[in-house]
């Protein structure tokens, strides 16, 4: 108990001095966690879209796919995309091992299909007179599919916070394809692994602290938004 008390204590006192090293490692899960999300949201939110409001053969099997991948173990799809970006891999000449943009793509590859998945549970819940009625009033394609993302923005919204929050949290992939490299792929949850080993617990207390931080401030924010965006429409 004394050791989590000290632990804590000292961890307050190294973000208060906002300790270099620990400012880098928090930089470095942002700036990937961020720009992984991001990609993800562009593929997935389409994607969900178009297979909750098109009718084709194989459906069914394309949602049972996705839902299956929703539990694909991080460190699974690290393997695959090492087999790929290492030396003797096909994407080996571009030299990805180990670097920012290796983590990203395994983290893309892991959260395209939260994205998806929530994104047509969103859009499956609008009423399909939205889509009907938009189209009569002589909207285009594309403008009733905006209409329809409008009435489902929240549960689109709640997707990528999913997707970030899965992203920010994950260790295998980060691990595995970015090494650990410490002041350029060391993110917030691989630096807390290799200070728990080292048995330096002041560090891994203190990126707990940031990381359960981050992910409460990014959902206030979103039902911040969520409340005034109901405010407006009132």
């Amino acid at each position: 108990m004394d050791l989590l008390f000290d632990s804590v204590q000292s961890a307050f006192l190294l973000l208060v001095a906002c300790d270099p090293e620990l400012l880098t490692i928090v930089w470095v899960s942002l700036k990937v966690s961020g720009t992984s999300t991001i990609i993800a949201s562009l593929i997935g939110i389409p994607c969900g879209f178009l297979i909750a409001h098109s009718n084709f053969y194989g459906k069914r099997l394309v949602l049972t796919c996705l839902n299956t991948l929703l539990a694909l173990p991080t460190v699974v799809i690290g393997l695959v995309v090492y087999s790929f970006i290492s030396r003797r891999g096909i994407f080996g000449p571009l030299e990805l091992l180990y670097t920012q943009k290796a983590i990203i793509v395994g983290q893309v590859i892991l959260i395209i299909p939260l994205v998806a998945s929530l994104t047509i549970a969103a859009v499956s819940r609008i009423d399909s007179r939205y889509r009907k009625t938009a189209l009569t009033l002589g909207a285009t394609h594309l403008q009733m599919a905006w209409v329809v993302i409008k009435e489902a923005r929240y549960g689109i919204g709640a997707a990528v916070i999913a997707a970030f929050g899965r992203v920010i949290a994950e260790v295998g992939i980060s691990m595995m394809l970015g090494g650990n490299a410490k002041g350029f792929t060391r993110t917030m949850t691989t630096a807390m692994a290799l200070e728990y080993d080292k048995g330096e617990f002041v560090l891994a207390v203190a990126l707990g602290l940031t990381l359960m931080s981050i992910a409460f401030g990014v959902n206030m924010l979103f039902h911040f938004f969520q409340g005034r965006t109901r405010i407006d429409a009132l």
